[in-house]
């Protein structure tokens, strides 16, 4: 299953990585980027659209944490 992650920074300014044709979508912005990604789930800053049981699967595994780090660091 393909994830696209995307990251915030500002209106039309995010950082994204994955498909265009993904089975989830995971979008924050960059301001709730360091919270636990199942915290900011649950309080609703991290918006998923998709595949809900692979979102849960990612949250899990710590993917959805290395990811959004990663973006949100951009150059």
């Amino acid at each position: 299953m393909n994830v696209q992650y995307r990251v915030v920074f500002g209106k039309k300014d995010e950082a994204v990585d994955g498909p265009d044709d993904a089975d989830v979508v995971i979008t924050v912005g960059v301001g709730d980027a360091a919270l636990d990604p199942a915290v900011a789930f649950m309080q609703g800053k991290l918006k998923a659209v998709g595949h809900t049981g692979l979102l849960f699967e990612l949250l899990r595994s710590g993917e959805v944490a290395d990811a959004v780090s990663r973006l949100a660091l951009r150059p």
